[in-house]
């Protein structure tokens, strides 16, 4: 057996050590099995959760960091390259949620050193981490293929691939770390794709094939990583109203036709930040036990189509 095998085979998940409990019975039917704790509390009760690209004031990340804090986290690490709004981020959170512990770090998520020395952070102040979104990202440079540069399309890669590649290897590594109190390896490893990175012509090349390589490195991580209990997905946004996209939106506001954004998907409307926070809080919860290796499309139904001329089939 290879090291590699051997040392997969000694991370076993919890449910594969331990025999599932019998639920019992009421009356003549088995009573319903369960993997996942109860739904009825937090979702992120005592999870130790780092973000990537938690900055933009209108952002995913900043979004998704009050979903965990209102949902229980212990700790949260909110870390970007830019860090002007960190600060402002941490107090707000702690005027609501004071019990939350919440480090702000300044992380450039394309330096495997910066990666890796947050998560070592992580394992020295709790000893676990639950819960990494890799949400950092750039939109790109816009262009069409015959007039982009090579040196632009590698450093979009760099910022939305690579990333999610350091932010799998470094949080798996230490979501395989246990102790006393978490015995068994377990964890979940969220990243930001796109709508992008499922369909065409819904960004331009360089941002749309990072993104399908982040659906890529998550559905290839959670075979790399069977048994560890240690789930990968990615979540693909359409048209959400972020830092990212705020010109969209004003351009579209300042001509008076901000209703016609998001005008191609059947939910007819752009999305906030906090929609794809709730998938993120799902997906990091024990609510989502049995997802893993899922490319999660939150588009108002952008994907599910092909688009057309409404009314007009010929």
């Amino acid at each position: 057996m290879s090291k590699a095998a051997r040392a997969r085979v000694q991370a076993l998940s919890e449910q594969l050590v331990k025999p599932r409990p019998d639920p019992g019975t009421f009356e003549d039917i088995p009573r319903i099995p369960t993997i996942a704790g109860d739904s009825n509390g937090p979702r992120a009760k005592d999870k130790v959760i780092l973000i990537t690209g938690a900055n933009s004031p209108l952002g995913i990340g900043r979004a998704t960091a009050h979903q965990f804090a209102r949902n229980g986290a212990r700790a949260l690490f909110l870390c970007d390259y830019s860090t002007s709004h960190l600060e402002t981020h941490k107090r707000e959170i702690a005027s609501l949620y004071p019990d939350v512990e919440v480090h702000c770090r300044r992380l450039d998520a394309g330096s495997e050193d910066d990666v890796k020395g947050v998560v070592d952070e992580c394992l020295e102040l709790y000893g676990q981490l639950d819960v990494f979104f890799a949400n950092a990202g750039v939109s790109g440079s816009g262009k069409r293929v015959l007039e982009g540069g090579a040196e632009e399309f590698m450093g979009v890669m760099r910022t939305n691939a690579l990333s999610v590649f350091l932010a799998v290897k470094h949080g798996a590594r230490a979501m395989l770390h246990t102790t006393p109190h978490k015995p068994y390896p377990s964890g979940s490893l969220i990243a930001t794709a796109s709508s992008a990175g499922l369909r065409s012509n819904a960004g331009a090349t360089d941002y749309s094939a990072s993104k399908a390589a982040v659906i890529s490195i998550m559905q290839t991580s959670c075979y790399q990583l069977a048994g560890t209990g240690i789930r990968c997905n990615a979540i693909c946004p359409g048209l959400i109203e972020t830092g990212m996209t705020r010109p969209v939106y004003e351009g579209a506001r300042a001509r008076g036709t901000e209703g016609k954004i998001g005008q191609v998907n059947p939910l007819g409307r752009g999305a906030v930040a906090d929609e794809v926070a709730r998938v993120a809080l799902f997906l990091g919860s024990e609510e989502a036990s049995y997802v893993n290796g899922q490319a999660w499309a939150v588009c108002g139904g952008l994907t599910a189509g092909h688009p057309y001329v409404l009314g007009r089939m010929a």
